[in-house]
């Protein structure tokens, strides 16, 4: 059976592909919630707008971001970590909308990771040309819940390492909808993206967003 919701897209088969013990791509699997993530995108970004963090070596990263839940990711010039405010606002982050942590808890039940309630959600915009670099998600402190990563929009070409930097990266190709559980031996393995190529989605334009669900304090 394949997802014909949108007929300007490739068909794309649902299905489960390991990439490694506790790493599981889930094909296509938020397809049919994708418009109603966008619109919690859309109301998510209106209460905390897009914004260009600076990582603490001074670099401004090409990637917009910004955050949903009791705790969001924060780079600045004092470091990396997670904080209950959103400095640019001065108000707390929004909640996790409901679509949001339904489709995070059911992708982690599909990958055998039981019961999953984040409360930090970071939400990327990738614009042609935008990647971002190799590395591991360890600011949390509970490293025993799995990270729920979401793909709507281009694709775009997820690189999955291992627990050293150095170590060789799959190239994993990412459409719209396709979810990526990782955790366990493999919760801090590294990852980036490559240079985003460009494009045109028919909901998401020229752009992908990711959502990526954790369980931070």
């Amino acid at each position: 059976m394949t997802l014909d919701l949108f007929p300007d897209e490739p068909a794309v088969e649902p299905g489960e592909e390991p990439l490694a013990p506790g790493a599981l791509l889930l094909r296509g699997f938020a397809r049919s919630s994708a418009p109603e993530l966008l619109e919690a995108v859309a109301a998510v970004t209106r209460a905390a707008p897009f914004r260009f963090m600076t990582t603490p070596g001074g670099f401004r990263m090409s990637v917009a971001m910004t955050n949903c839940g009791a705790a969001g990711w924060i780079t600045d010039l004092a470091g990396y970590r997670y904080g209950p405010i959103d400095p640019l606002t001065g108000e707390h982050w929004p909640p996790i909308p409901d679509v949001f942590a339904k489709l995070a808890s059911q992708a982690a039940v599909r990958a055998g990771f039981g019961p999953f309630a984040p409360d930090a959600c970071l939400v990327n915009q990738y614009e042609p040309g935008t990647r971002l670099s190799l590395h591991q998600d360890r600011n949390e402190r509970d490293f025993s819940a799995p990270i729920v990563s979401v793909s709507l929009g281009l694709p775009a070409v997820f690189l999955f390492g291992g627990n050293q930097r150095a170590d060789k990266t799959q190239r994993v190709a990412l459409a719209h909808g396709d979810v990526v559980v990782w955790g366990g031996p493999a919760r801090l393995r590294f990852h980036g993206v490559l240079p985003l190529k460009d494009g045109e989605h028919p909901l998401a334009g020229r752009r992908r967003i990711n959502l990526t669900f954790r369980k931070a304090l």
